[in-house]
């Protein structure tokens, strides 16, 4: 009896030559089901994605290049699997309006593609609509170009929402006097304050305080390999999500409603 074997998934990786695309290009040729066709670095041409013929695009670049990027991708009916940050209201709004001149297309654009990140996100705005204050702290390496981060501002933004579909009021703050940034930014009425330290990776805490009590979300990752888990499923997933996708929460098991 011949052994049957399926059709391995054919992936490009852009930004291959970064820190996070270097993982990516491991983690890829070493899936089972998936075959590395392209690892693109910085002033290769995007019509090698077209000859290549891949399915898949993995975007692991920089806010300048990944609009331009994913543009490209969709035209060419090509899902594309994105931790690129710099996706603002207006690109998402645009990517959405091109996405739906090509129905059949998947994009999954995600801050964190680390599955215990995700979840404390999630889990985090669960819990924020029983606590009166929530503030996030997000400790990064001090190459990171942007602050706060992606995945803080994702978390920003589910907390509010869950808590403004709970009627939760602001966190209590009667600070009136401040040095600059000292209470850091606010994401949707969040509060987030960022680090930058040689020596971290990506950790996040996620800090809710209500009358003699506090619960602490924390997670870490001390290596880009913890991605890697995120970054396969997102390319093993896409396919089956047309349309625009905002984190890969919206590719697990997670009951969003409040």
């Amino acid at each position: 009896m011949t052994e049957q074997h399926s059709v391995p998934k054919l992936v490009a990786v852009l930004g291959a030559n970064g820190r996070m695309g270097a993982e990516a290009v491991k983690a890829v040729d070493a899936a089972p089901d998936m075959k590395l066709v392209a690892a693109l670095g910085r002033g290769d041409s995007l019509e090698q994605l077209a000859a290549s013929g891949a399915q898949y695009v993995v975007d692991l670049t920089v806010p300048e290049s990944t609009e331009a990027n994913v543009r490209f991708a969709v035209e060419h009916g090509i899902h594309t699997v994105v931790g690129t940050t710099g996706w603002d209201a207006g690109r998402l709004s645009a990517l959405e309006s091109l996405l739906a001149a090509h129905p059949g297309t998947g994009v999954l654009i995600a801050p964190n593609f680390a599955l215990g990140s995700v979840l404390a996100s999630a889990f985090a705005a669960k819990a924020s609509k029983y606590f009166e204050s929530v503030e996030i702290i997000e400790l990064h390496h001090p190459d990171k170009v942007d602050a706060p981060s992606g995945t803080a501002v994702r978390t920003a933004q589910l907390i509010a929402a869950e808590r403004a579909a709970a009627q939760v009021p602001p966190s209590p703050d009667a600070t009136t006097s401040e040095r600059a940034g000292a209470r850091g930014c606010e994401v949707d009425g969040v509060r987030v304050h960022s680090v930058r330290l040689r020596g971290l990776v990506a950790h996040q805490e996620v800090l809710f305080g209500g009358p003699g009590e506090q619960l602490t979300l924390r997670h870490d990752s001390f290596d880009r390999a913890s991605f890697m888990p995120g970054v396969l499923l997102g390319v093993r997933n896409v396919a089956a999500h047309p349309g625009l996708t905002v984190g890969l929460d919206g590719y697990l098991d997670l009951d969003s409603r409040p």
